[in-house]
Parts: C-alpha cells; sequence; structure tokens
C-alpha cells in the first residue's frame, strides 16, 4: 500500500479505534488492503503489529478462554473440518460452551436450508454451503464481539437475507458487536460506523 493510502486510512496509524458494545462496524477496503489482517490482530491470532489492543482490560495477550466466550469468528477461508458433518462442525465449537442445545443447532441448520445436509460431511459441500456452515459455528458460541471476514461472498440473495437474520437476531440477544469486512459500501445491516481501511 502507498503511503497515502496509510495516511489515509481510519484504522492504520490513528491514535486510538474503539469498537463499543452493541454497535455494527464496517471495515471497507480494496484485496490485499489488509482487512483480513485487521480481525486476526482483534482475535489473536496475529500478533505482528505495533500498538496495543485492550479487550475490557485484558492488553495484547488475549487468552483462549477469553476467546471462547467473548470473540466469535467466521474467517474467509471457513476453517471447517472436512472429515465431519455439518452438524458435527457446529457442535464441536457448541461443546466447548454449551451455548446452544441440539434442537436448537438443528434448528439453525434447517433455517439456512441446509437440513438435508446436516450428516454431509463437509468436504462434500458447495461453497456457499461451508460459509453457512462456518456462519452458524460462529453463532453458536457466547460472544461480545462477532467478526466477519467477506462472510456473504459465496451466497445468493435469499441466503443473504436469512444469514443477515440470524445474525442481527444473535447479536441482539447477546447486546454484541458486529465488526464485518467488505469489498464495497454494504447496507445489509445497519451500521454505526463505516471505517475505511
Amino acid at each position: 500500500m502507498s503511503d497515502a493510502e496509510i495516511s489515509a486510512s481510519d484504522i492504520y496509524l490513528q491514535e486510538s479505534v474503539k469498537f463499543e458494545n452493541g454497535k455494527k462496524y464496517l471495515i471497507k477496503a480494496n484485496s490485499g488492503h489488509g482487512k483480513t489482517s485487521v480481525l486476526n490482530f482483534i482475535y489473536g491470532s496475529n500478533t505482528n503489529f505495533n500498538g496495543i489492543i485492550n479487550y475490557n482490560g485484558f492488553s495484547n495477550d488475549i487468552t483462549f478462554d477469553y476467546r471462547k466466550s467473548n470473540i466469535s469468528y467466521v474467517f474467509q477461508d471457513f476453517k471447517l473440518f472436512p472429515d465431519l458433518t455439518v452438524f458435527e462442525n457446529i457442535q464441536l465449537k457448541n461443546t466447548l460452551t454449551n451455548h446452544k442445545t441440539v434442537d436448537e443447532i438443528y434448528t439453525l441448520i434447517d433455517q439456512v436450508l441446509l437440513g438435508h445436509k446436516k450428516d454431509s460431511f463437509v468436504k462434500n459441500l458447495s461453497l456457499g454451503q461451508k460459509q453457512r456452515v462456518a456462519i452458524l459455528r460462529a453463532l453458536s458460541q457466547p460472544f461480545e464481539f462477532l467478526l466477519l471476514d467477506e462472510p456473504f461472498s459465496h451466497l445468493d440473495k435469499e441466503n443473504i437475507l436469512i444469514i443477515r437474520d440470524l445474525i442481527n437476531q444473535e447479536v441482539q440477544k447477546q447486546n454484541a458487536s458486529l465488526i464485518m469486512t467488505s469489498l464495497v459500501e454494504t447496507n445489509l445491516f445497519d451500521f454505526d460506523k463505516t471505517l475505511n481501511l
């Protein structure tokens, strides 16, 4: 990236950037400008940056237990287990927190039109089906922050609207913040703030 692009960023080189509970944020930038990196910094899976990230009193050294209960992440490359079924991929995350009942998970699977695939191995799914599974997995845990890395890139309009409504319901229920990356401006969510990277 050029110096001009960095200096115009709402995140890079800023003295501080604050994400508040219960708010929705859009991080917008072209490909290769570091949208995924910013989410990885917040999640704690990438520590290759200068500065400090504070999580309600925790600084930089985010623990597994904190992530398990406070941050949920829909990765752009899904990070699913290909040799597990749709249900097993979602339930595996849920077993750490007991956030959803088995019946609630089955209901979620039905809501995203994957009921007929619940016992299918993830490796045999289409990209759009895998994306829906990754989103359901992220919604099946408690969180204060939900990180969405271009979460609708493989979905058609019908599925986008279904998923959007589920995300809105879960974010509202948990009074959580949503931080989503996108290549373009989008009005899918009622964003409180758009940050240009």
